[in-house]
């Protein structure tokens, strides 16, 4: 759970922190209505980069970042829509659009969710602790630009082989970079390093995405109501939103599953893997290429059980697709299958894990026959930007991108997708994922068996508990600014 018990020593050290450095802490409530943020803030702004060390934009933690490198301002949710020219189906295709967050990612909001209630709270001292972020990329990046933006130092963990792009930001930004052996699925790999550093130091704090509610409680809240205001200002007399794709990553994202069920209680969930590592679709395990989803094991904060469907995606088809939308041949040859200037000119706000979700959206679409008034949402967590050396490197390995490599990758990794390596998950099913996290949590980070069986038993209401905890979170920002008199 979160802890919301008050530290009045650390709280307090925190309050002068932000007075010393002039930090203002945003709520939920801002981060899904910046209509909401005050006003002075609001024309600060205007003179801030969107990837700028400023504490102003914490309040660009929000779907609704005017699509600007820097001075903008508010407007509505960032998104795109897939036409059936580069799908090849009936259904929709909206994707939500990450890019337009500091650092280029969403992940800063997940780590703002997890750092902000122990900061308002003095569970984490800014003034003498170092917030640890592990990670497979993203959530390291944006735990350590909030760590800057909050008065905080940090410590980034990810694995060796993540992009150069990801070190190379990191080592000018993080206290410490630690770099674990292996790749994208090598997580118990950052996870003994965080035991070492438990074991060795005492002025560390860690903020592991995995096991962190405030990562849930985030998306839930910001990137469902995202989602639900798009389809209801765009689309709620197109069709119906059949469902919400999400690789599975830290259990994050996928939280804003559980949030748009509630609203609209037929849509399907389902969880995008990559073919390589297939954990949920088989017990499975591997490397894989996908940066930014993690794997081998199943998040603590995963609410499987409201999971409905399993999908695995090859690592290669993502890889190839990246080539396709980027590369000049690739781009001719898709005008030539009749997509518009318009979708290929925002073909580079896709990034690997959103070629991924994509792919996954398609396969669902087909798998339950999805016609024109059927809508698929999903999420591009991050863009190209972060990923320009892997296109190199494709180059480097393959030659240059040519006419017939667009042809084969079109026709084979888009229009030839099929609903191979998927399931639809039964109770039974869904329990058998669910166990699997007693190997990861109890037995290795010897988390409590009574918690993880009730968020089995005591279904739905462990998971109300936490969601309950919002607007306790919110009155605890509100009070924690009022004192620091910065408002």
């Amino acid at each position: 759970m979160i802890e919301l018990k008050i530290n009045e020593t650390a709280r307090k050290n925190n309050i002068q922190r932000c007075i010393e450095k002039n930090i203002i802490y945003p709520t939920y409530e801002q981060m899904k209505d910046p209509s909401k943020i005050p006003s002075e803030i609001v024309d600060r702004l205007k003179n801030v980069g969107m990837w700028d060390l400023n504490p102003l934009n914490l309040f660009r933690i929000t779907w609704k970042n005017e699509p600007k490198e820097s001075g903008g301002g508010y407007g509505d949710v960032n998104f795109i829509e897939l036409p059936p020219e580069l799908t090849g189906i009936k259904a929709k295709v909206i994707a939500l659009v990450g890019k337009w967050f500091p650092t280029g990612t969403h992940k800063v909001g997940a780590t703002y969710g997890c750092l902000a209630p122990s900061l308002v709270t003095g569970n984490f001292d800014s003034t003498s602790q170092k917030a640890v972020w592990p990670s497979t990329g993203n959530y390291c990046r944006g735990g350590s630009f909030n760590s800057a933006l909050l008065g905080c130092e940090s410590i980034a963990i990810l694995p060796e082989e993540m992009s150069k792009e990801r070190f190379e930001w990191l080592s000018n930004l993080a206290g410490e970079v630690i770099a674990t052996p292996g790749c994208e699925s090598n997580v118990k790999e950052i996870f003994d390093k965080c035991w070492e550093l438990k074991a060795t130091r005492k002025d560390i704090k860690i903020f592991n995405q995995f096991e962190e509610f405030g990562n849930y409680l985030w998306h839930f809240e910001i990137t469902g109501n995202a989602v639900e205001e798009v389809f209801k200002k765009n689309y709620n007399s197109k069709g119906n939103i059949t469902g919400f794709i999400s690789a599975t990553g830290s259990g994050g994202t996928i939280a804003a599953g559980d949030y748009l069920k509630l609203q609209f209680p037929h849509l399907k969930i389902a969880a995008s893997e990559a073919l390589q590592c297939p954990t949920l679709l088989l017990n499975g395990y591997g490397g894989h290429r996908i940066e930014g989803i993690g794997d081998k094991h199943v998040p603590w904060i995963h609410n499987v059980r409201n999971t409905d469907v399993v999908i695995a995606i090859d690592d290669n088809d993502c890889l190839e697709i990246i080539r396709l939308f980027n590369e000049d041949e690739g781009k001719d040859y898709l005008i030539k299958m009749g997509v518009s200037d318009k979708v290929i000119s925002k073909l580079n706000l896709i990034g690997i894990s959103g070629v991924a979700n994509i792919l996954s959206a398609i396969k669902f679409a087909k798998y339950f026959e999805l016609k024109e008034s059927d809508i698929v949402f999903t999420i591009l967590t991050d863009s190209m930007d972060l990923y320009k050396s892997r296109l190199k490197e494709q180059n480097d390995s393959f030659g240059k991108f040519s006419h017939d490599d667009a042809v084969r990758i079109f026709n084979k990794n888009l229009m030839g997708t099929n609903t191979s390596s998927m399931l639809e998950l039964s109770y039974y099913d869904k329990k058998r994922i669910h166990n699997l996290k007693y190997f990861t949590w109890i037995e290795q980070q010897k988390k409590d068996l009574i918690e993880l069986n009730a968020q089995w038993d005591d279904y739905p209401g462990y998971w109300e508990n936490i969601r309950s905890l919002t607007p306790k979170i919110d009155e605890l920002i509100n009070e924690f600014n009022k004192e620091t008199g910065l408002l």
